[in-house]
């Protein structure tokens, strides 16, 4: 009988459980077993594992976050790292190993297959909808209706204020959430990482409209945009990828209109609240068939390779593909955006 492991590492996003379920049915189905490997790669390193029953799939899909659990760690940041989880693959009795992540985790997944041929197959997750090799990502419809929902709630208070609110998302260097929460909800402006806005043309925008009698107005931001010529960060730390912790570009820009306008603005910073809570409907079907076609894969020993939705088809594409680069809002979709600013 095989035994499949699976891991969950970097941010949680709705639908990882969903993806647990399907690994698990369809190993079932299969004859195989799965081994739930915790914290993600911190677990290979220390051989933190649970046997997942058959039983642990039901109802599984309905919960947000993931049972396995997640960190960001990294194998290749630590002494002899990759040549651990190496060995304690094999010393759990794996013969194969599901990674569920976006380009850390999944990048992490191809250096070991290419160092050491190690039989992995990768599931794409990531809220920003940022993964290439893949039109969606699970996890991204629950982060924009969460957001687009707070942005409807935020309006009340604007108008019963006749004020700016500023409303910052996530998106490090992909706009998505951003642009469809900001087009969903009718925002007067959405500003991306892909496409620079100066302080000045935002004001425009919102100076145009409060001539026309506006008292009010809803303002869209990702997290990476930068109004001058950096990302706004929290501190100067770093996580074991390389990545800064962003978040203030929103009070940033909040301090900035009401400078420009003479507007009173206020800032609110949407964070964590975008991964929590149930998967919606789209994310618990799409990470069951992930979890589904990744237990396939690996009945067919086509190592090396992450599920990818296509169109309405989940199929497998290279690792290399999936994290050779960002999959970021394309110049004409933003173009679409602006006609309704």
């Amino acid at each position: 009988m095989k035994k499949i492991g699976i891991l969950t590492g970097g941010g949680d996003a709705p639908g990882l459980n969903a993806v647990i379920a399907g690994v698990i049915a369809q190993a079932k189905a299969d004859g195989a077993s799965v081994l739930g490997i915790l914290r993600g790669w911190a677990g290979l390193l220390e051989k933190d594992a649970v046997v997942l029953d058959p039983s642990r799939a039901e109802g599984l899909a309905t919960r947000g976050g993931t049972i396995l659990f997640s960190s960001r760690t990294n194998p290749y940041k630590k002494p002899n790292g990759p040549q651990t989880a190496r060995d304690n693959f094999a010393a759990l009795g794996l013969d194969a190993l599901i990674a569920c992540g976006g380009d850390d985790t999944l990048g992490v997944a191809r250096k070991l297959y290419d160092d050491f041929k190690l039989p992995v197959v990768g599931v794409p997750k990531t809220i920003d909808n940022d993964l290439s090799g893949t039109d969606r990502t699970f996890g991204f419809d629950t982060a924009v209706n969460i957001a687009m929902r707070a942005i409807d709630d935020l309006r009340v208070t604007a108008e019963s204020h006749r004020r700016i609110m500023v409303v910052e998302v996530m998106g490090r260097h992909a706009g998505w959430i951003a642009l469809w929460a900001g087009m969903a909800a009718a925002a007067d402006v959405t500003i991306i990482p892909e496409v620079k806005m100066s302080v000045a043309e935002i004001a425009a925008i919102l100076k145009r409209k409060k001539d026309l009698g506006r008292t009010s107005a809803m303002v869209v931001v990702a997290e990476g945009v930068e109004l001058t010529d950096a990302m706004v960060t929290q501190d100067k730390s770093t996580d074991a990828f390389g990545h800064v912790k962003l978040g203030g570009v929103g009070k940033q820009l909040e301090q900035e209109l009401e400078k420009a306008l003479k507007w009173e603005a206020r800032s609110v910073i949407l964070g964590h609240l975008q991964r929590g809570g149930a998967p919606s409907a789209l994310d618990r079907v799409i990470g069951l068939r992930f979890g589904l076609a990744a237990a396939g894969l690996v009945r067919e020993k086509k190592w090396g390779q992450m599920v990818s939705l296509k169109g309405n088809e989940v199929v497998g594409v290279s690792l290399t593909e999936a994290v050779g680069k960002l999959r970021t809002v394309p110049p004409a979709f933003y173009e679409e955006a602006r006609l309704f600013f």
